[in-house]
């Protein structure tokens, strides 16, 4: 399924670095690459319809009087529970604030405390290192300034509505990718350099705070191209969703509880202590673990936040959560609010160095999709639009410094128009997978939900490998089932119970068979990746 020369056919479109996606990392990339290439910039949707404008918390990084780059580090090593690479820690921990200061000096508007920058503290952070802007607006504000940036520069052109479908490879190398337009029509982008920077996996659960454009398809495309990927099986679940039966769930973020906020059960009684001694502010796994036991014990469908300790201050320092609540009835400053776990962000993804090099020449990696050795087993908070900023930087930079080649395209080819009998399959294979995924392999898990999900998804996966797949959900169910597969068979793999990855048949952590990546590469065995 590796794209070979053969693929190199039809219209093409030329540049320098091709950058696939444009959420934090992309757009940072962008702007790093055009310092010395041409930049082609290419979205699945608008430019601003990534989890990035969505993210409500802030950016961490060591801008406190009181903080360090010390404390910074160990917190993320203390979080990703053996699995960081050091290297990568201090290279993020170090370089944040200077991405930070990029961001004000770019006219990014942050919440302030007098002259100074308003640093909150989330959970699992040691010291108030939390930069937020327009109180729970963080990710909208750097898209914002990225895109003002961007949007200037006449190195970077920006298409929307492009959906890449498969990575272009020649000689060994990756040339670029194949994407449909808007109307359906394929055409190849062909660029010395191609970075990834396409996002999440959360539309992989029934329960997810991600957009709907999260579905896996820069991993999907990595697999089929034969790139090596590790840890799928480590997915954070965010705590805190809004749960409302019928309605989409939407983030509350951890800042609430970096303020005060309690998590109560259906008597009203803080719970979240009786499983770890950081109460409200230990890690999202705990914290969501713990919520998922406390409704199988309640038989309730969601708990509750209360920040009514508040006030009205609540309305001024959350604007956009009691904007929300406001839309279901919900007083946030005098009523409490009904919050479920969700799946939130993918911690494994395509392997890369401190540049962004995957295993794949020509093929870079920033953010989401990447597994740079940042997160280990588990995200800090705070610390993945941060990775953005640094990783994207370094790989866009690092992209626009090749001076290799890519290959010319002739013989124009049509795809054709769509299936409609595929396109009805795709629809039900997104509800069947989301569903299968959030029982089998949220949570907690345990090997026989495991064992019985990857059966039915290899047979799913065998189906979508035989039909014709022009349509664009079609296309999209095959990544979201091929990126099921490798997190139920790196779930199955890893015996042992780690951060994100919660077995109920093997709670322990087992440092000496486990304390390694779950490495996946297409044509090979399942394998572990030594530290």
């Amino acid at each position: 399924m590796v794209q070979q020369d053969a693929t190199l056919r039809g219209p093409a479109v030329h540049c320098d670095v091709l950058i696939l996606g444009g959420g934090v990392s992309g757009l940072r990339a962008a702007l790093a690459a055009a310092e010395h290439a041409q930049v082609m910039v290419i979205t699945k949707d608008v430019l601003q319809e990534s989890s990035t404008a969505y993210a409500q918390g802030g950016v961490a990084a060591v801008l406190g009087r009181d903080d360090s780059f010390e404390s910074h580090q160990q917190d993320t090593l203390k979080v990703g529970h053996g699995l960081c690479h050091p290297d990568a820690v201090e290279t993020v921990v170090k370089e944040g604030p200077e991405r930070i200061r990029e961001l004000l000096d770019w006219g990014g508007e942050f919440d302030l405390d007098g002259d100074e920058l308003d640093l909150a503290r989330e959970g699992g952070h040691s010291r108030r290192r939390v930069v937020h802007a327009h109180g729970d607006a963080t990710g909208f504000e750097v898209m914002t300034t990225l895109m003002r940036r961007v949007q200037q520069h006449k190195n970077i052109e920006v298409r929307e509505f492009g959906f890449a479908t498969d990575l272009l490879t020649h000689q060994g190398r990756c040339v670029g990718a194949r994407v449909l337009d808007a109307s359906g029509s394929a055409f190849n982008t062909l660029a010395r350099s191609t970075i990834l920077c396409t996002g999440g996996i959360g539309q992989l659960f029934r329960e997810t705070t991600n957009p709907m454009v999260a579905t896996g398809d820069g991993i999907a495309m990595a697999w089929r191209a034969g790139v090596e990927l590790a840890d799928m099986e480590f997915v954070q679940f965010h705590p805190t969703s809004l749960y409302v039966a019928g309605a989409a769930r939407h983030l509350i973020t951890e800042a609430v509880r970096g303020e005060g906020a309690r998590l109560l059960d259906s008597h009203g009684e803080r719970f979240v202590s009786r499983y770890h001694p950081d109460g409200d502010l230990a890690p999202r796994d705990i914290v969501s673990r713990a919520i998922v036991e406390e409704l199988a014990h309640s038989g309730e469908s969601c708990v509750w936040l209360d920040l009514t300790h508040m006030g009205d201050r609540a309305h001024e320092r959350f604007p956009g959560i009691s904007k929300m609540c406001a839309l279901y009835g919900i007083d946030i400053a005098k009523q409490n609010i009904p919050v479920q776990p969700a799946a939130h962000y993918g911690v494994g993804g395509v392997v890369v160095d401190l540049e962004g090099r995957s295993s794949l020449p020509g093929l870079y990696a920033a953010g989401e999709v990447a597994m740079s050795g940042l997160h280990g087993a588990n995200r800090l908070a705070s610390n993945s639009l941060l990775e953005g900023l640094v990783f994207g930087r370094r790989a866009g930079a690092h992209a626009a410094s090749t001076n290799a080649m890519a290959p010319t395209c002739s013989d124009p080819v049509s795809e054709g128009g769509e299936l409609a009998a595929v396109a009805l399959h795709a629809r039900d294979f997104r509800n069947s997978v989301q569903s299968l995924m959030w029982r089998a392999a949220g949570i907690i898990r345990c090997g026989d939900k495991l064992q019985a999900a990857e059966r039915t998804v290899q047979q799913w996966l065998g189906f979508v490998n035989r039909v014709h797949l022009r349509s664009y959900d079609a296309r999209e169910a095959r990544n979201l089932v091929t990126v099921a597969a490798l997190v139920l068979r790196g779930a199955l793999w890893r015996e042992e119970s780690r951060g994100t990855h919660y077995r109920s048949d093997h709670p322990e952590r087992d440092d000496a068979r486990f304390r390694v990546h779950c490495q996946q590469q297409l044509g090979r065995d399942i394998h572990a990746r030594p530290l």
